[in-house]
């Protein structure tokens, strides 16, 4: 979707030529004696039209205001999350219908964080799937609104809040298309495509490593899940450079099973074609990177993802089989269809060579999280109560919440091995704790935060899709740690090189 902002007030929203008008009245509105704020006033006064969140009326050909279709939101305080609730009920509304393009209007003065969520929100509602239907502009198919006029006061305060939201809403359309594409349309090897694409971007450079790169860094783990599927492995590695080489990076590190089975332990049928959206952890990151390209904030990050698929052909790894990390650390494989810790566990000790002052691995790791959180917030387990606190708060702010896990120490009882070092799976009592207390093992040399996403990366039902989570909160926290944005355009600096960084050390759904 494309976004402008524009001076308007009221009065003028009513006099521009649109195919359809949304105005977002929140509680206690006080128009002017323009024919929109007297329609208003009419319909709250009336008792037609209420202001609280998601309250909504549609009018049509009303005199003195020149669109056709005319939709009043209701925001209630104003606050974001009551605009992103209000701005997706109305755009539910209006996709079924002929407009191509909204003229969004806050009946009020804007805030930042109000303009962000309307954004998004408009973003979220447009967004269509289309990569692999053979006619994606079919006609019996609703048009899709692809340009967003949005209205405000004075918008010159208020141009740098668009600019982070379009460029958030950016990588969040990246994320859902990526993790929407099917397993054969979305292989590790077009997966490093993509982010090869990404490589072209401003301060943005990438690598990729195949398998005899990753079987010289002794990455058995990664190594051990790859192994039964005839798609060759990659390693990505992604880095945008905004700040001197000097500066410490923040590392991401998104899993990538572009599909996974389950492996030996397979899953059972139903509902196994969503095991595409294993890799939405691996989306994300590619969504944050390409938000990072629009923003330019001053900060280093880099992105590592391992892909592969989990499949259980006659080469597959084996319950029992006992493999050897990167870390020199052995694992006794219990459940193949833990294979999300074994890709990230390696990704994990890569990770310690760019000395990062933090590290936050993204995966859809485990179906203990769905029970324990549902949909609405994201797991998320840290060694550092700074981390924590920092990614708590953004993610309240960028409204892609989550929420923190324990990880006492008594949880790794259960990971004990009588045959490695550690066991894969703990059983299934705190699932999802017990993950995490997996991939701690192999995070003890820097900050590190997990965020399990197998409940907020993905709808399932007749919404089925990806959400594109948790882009938001970290492209959040990344502008937070940058204290502020460079201005767009500005010089950048110059790329880190990646080619060669390989050889410098060698040495949900059903999920367990």
């Amino acid at each position: 979707m494309d976004f402008e902002l524009q001076s308007l007030r009221l009065a003028d929203a009513a006099a521009r030529k649109s195919p359809a008008l949304m105005v977002l009245v929140a509680d206690g509105f006080a128009g002017g004696e323009d024919a929109l704020s007297a329609l208003i006033a009419r319909t709250v006064a009336s008792g037609d039209f209420k202001t609280e969140a998601g309250a909504q009326l549609f009018v049509y050909g009303a005199a003195g205001i020149v669109p056709e279709r005319v939709v009043l939101a209701g925001i209630g305080d104003g606050s974001p999350a009551r605009v992103r609730k209000a701005v997706g009920t109305a755009m539910g509304a209006l996709r079924g219908g002929p407009a191509k393009a909204v003229t969004l209007c806050f009946a009020q003065p804007a805030e930042a964080d109000a303009l962000r969520a309307a954004v998004l929100a408009l973003a979220d509602a447009s967004y269509t799937y289309s990569a692999t239907k053979s006619k994606p502009n079919d006609k019996k198919e609703p048009p899709r609104i692809g340009k967003a006029e949005l209205g405000v006061p004075e918008p010159g305060p208020l141009r740098e809040a668009l600019q982070q939201a379009v460029a958030v809403a950016r990588g969040v359309e990246l994320a859902r298309e990526w993790a929407n594409r099917p397993g054969n349309h979305a292989t590790p090897t077009l997966l490093a495509d993509a982010a090869r694409q990404l490589g072209k971007l401003p301060r943005i450079g990438c690598e990729v490593l195949g398998p005899k790169e990753v079987a010289r860094l002794g990455m058995g783990a990664f190594q051990a899940v790859a192994q039964g599927s005839r798609q060759e492995l990659r390693f990505i590695v992604l880095r945008y450079d905004g700040a001197p080489r000097s500066q410490a990076p923040v590392v991401l590190v998104g899993k990538g099973i572009t599909f996974d089975t389950g492996g030996i332990s397979i899953k059972p049928a139903p509902e196994m074609d969503e095991m595409k959206f294993d890799m939405s952890g691996a989306a994300s990151v590619l969504g944050v990177f390409r938000a990072l390209a629009e923003l330019r904030p001053a900060l280093n990050v880099v992105g590592l993802i391992p892909a592969c698929e989990n499949m259980p052909d006659g080469g597959a790894i084996k319950p029992g089989d006992v493999v050897t990390s990167m870390s020199g650390q052995t694992i006794e494989i219990l459940n193949t269809d833990a294979e999300g810790r074994l890709v990230l566990c390696d990704a994990l000790t890569y990770a310690e060579r760019f000395k990062p002052c933090a590290v936050i691995d993204i995966a859809t790791l485990t179906g203990a999280c769905v029970i324990a959180l549902g949909g609405v917030r994201s797991g998320m387990f840290a060694s550092d109560d700074a981390l924590a606190q920092a990614l708590q708060s953004a993610g309240e702010q960028a409204l892609d919440p989550c929420w923190r896990m324990p990880l006492d120490d008594e949880y790794g009882e259960a990971l004990k091995s009588n045959f490695a070092d550690v066991g894969n799976v703990g059983g299934r009592p705190a699932g999802a704790v017990t993950a995490a207390k997996f991939l701690q093992r192999f995070a003890d040399k820097f900050s590190w935060a997990h965020l399990d996403i197998a409940g907020t990366a993905w709808k399932g039902g007749s919404a089925k899709g990806a959400t594109g989570r948790p882009v938001g909160l970290l492209v959040h926290y990344l502008l937070m740690q940058a204290g502020r944005p460079v201005k767009a355009g500005g010089e950048p600096t110059k790329r880190a090189k990646t080619k060669g960084q390989a050889g410098a050390r060698a040495g949900k759904g059903g999920k367990a």
